[in-house]
């Protein structure tokens, strides 16, 4: 007696292969959706923080050009004051994901849970929205009327 599977229920190496990482799979994309979005909301964040503070500093600002404070130097300073605050926020979150890796090794394939690259690649990264983020404000800012940024109140 000679039976036969029929071919519908034969799968092949590659189909078990990808039903048994398709969790893993779409938990990993999850997890990239949830950070591209994080990325996203300190990026507005780190732009409000920064406005918020030129704003309140309009006066001095006017002050700084009155006086003939080169435009650059004023750009500089507060995307430099912009990369500070994202700095400390890079180093607390280094520190704290340093400590929680444990909890996703589970997802980590062919990587160690504190791999160097991948901590100093998502530094830059942060570090260059956050330029980014800070540029849009000291821009506007350098190009105030000092007469008016006087009289403001």
């Amino acid at each position: 007696m000679n039976r036969e599977v029929p071919l519908a229920r034969v799968r092949t190496m590659e189909e078990i292969y990808r039903g048994s990482m398709a969790r893993s799979s779409f938990t990993l994309v999850m997890l990239a959706i949830a950070g591209g979005m994080a990325l996203l909301l300190g990026i507005v964040g780190i732009y409000g923080v920064i406005s918020y503070s030129v704003l309140q500093r309009t006066r001095e600002i006017g002050i700084r050009l009155a006086l003939g404070s080169p435009r650059a130097t004023l750009q500089a300073m507060i995307v430099r004051h912009g990369l500070v605050v994202a700095g400390i926020g890079v180093v607390l979150g280094l520190a704290a994901a340093a400590g929680l890796t444990r909890f996703l090794v589970s997802l980590l394939f062919e990587i160690s849970p504190v791999d160097p690259l991948t901590y100093a690649a998502v530094s830059v990264v942060l570090l260059a929205a956050a330029a980014a983020a800070s540029y849009i404000p000291a821009h506007r800012a350098s190009s105030i009327n000092p007469v008016e940024a006087l009289r403001a109140e």
